[in-house]
């Protein structure tokens, strides 16, 4: 008896909470929209129609744009504040004989460091991307890597140029000097905090037979001619009687050393 009792308090139980849950269920159904909702309507008012999962993309060209504003803004303040120390330096050596002298001898390594404009007979080399064809198909065998010029290809032809004795060298009309860097993206070279496009110019003031021996003997410059050969890419070296090599104007600072093993 006590066991039938027992199974039927349980059914009670069981029915009860049966009844309970729709119960649940229809105070449950409404809130969860009314929360959806309050997320939605919260949603659209911070993206203010925009799409919050773009992030914020940075286009590299508009990047270096960007950069080369601040670039020319910097320049122009530079040759302000060079233009001031200049002033200021005449003054204090007309009444110091000590500074007079130190200001001598720091003219005199001008040249030697590329802060004065030099000219004298040089060669001139350019060097071009592969010519675009009219539907863009590539040269057979040839990847997109292939029909550019690389920033190893520049470095190889100044490094050359160097070795080849030149006194004094420009790229793309801009001084180069020992702290000089060459940085490419894509196929724009970067220079000095500037942008250029190919076709790249370099120029060196020198021993025109000896600098041309040096890149005839140089075994990178050998494998950018060997992708002229194949791709079609734009290699040419040409005399120059008489060039001018403007003075370095930019910055002079360090701002990284690395002692070589």
């Amino acid at each position: 008896m006590a066991a039938v009792r027992r199974r039927h308090d349980d059914d009670e139980a069981t029915a009860a909470t049966r009844r309970r849950a729709p119960d649940s269920w229809r105070l449950l159904v409404p809130l969860a929209a009314l929360l959806a909702g309050v997320l939605f309507a919260t949603s659209a008012e911070t993206s203010a129609g925009t799409d919050l999962r773009a992030g914020r993309r940075i286009d590299l060209t508009q990047l270096i744009a960007e950069q080369e504003r601040d670039v020319a803004v910097q320049d122009e303040r530079l040759r302000r504040l060079q233009a001031d120390v200049m002033d200021l330096e005449e003054r204090v050596g007309a009444g110091d004989a000590e500074v007079a002298a130190a200001q001598a001898a720091a003219d005199a390594l001008g040249p030697d460091v590329g802060l004065t404009a030099v000219h004298g007979p040089g060669l001139t080399v350019s060097l071009d991307d592969a010519p675009t064809s009219v539907d863009g198909t590539l040269p057979v065998g040839a990847s997109a890597n292939d029909v550019v010029v690389h920033q190893s290809d520049v470095q190889a032809v100044v490094n050359a140029l160097w070795a080849g004795g030149a006194e004094a060298m420009t790229l793309m009309g801009d001084r180069i000097i020992a702290t000089s860097a060459v940085r490419c993206v894509g196929n724009t070279l970067l220079l000095h905090g500037r942008t250029y496009s190919p076709p790249f110019q370099v120029t060196a003031i020198g021993d025109p037979e000896r600098m041309q021996d040096a890149l005839d003997s140089s075994r990178y410059v050998e494998l950018f001619r060997a992708a002229v050969e194949a791709f079609g890419l734009g290699y040419e070296v040409g005399d120059l009687d008489d060039v001018a090599v403007p003075a370095y104007d930019g910055p002079l600072g360090v701002a990284l050393a690395v002692e070589a093993d």
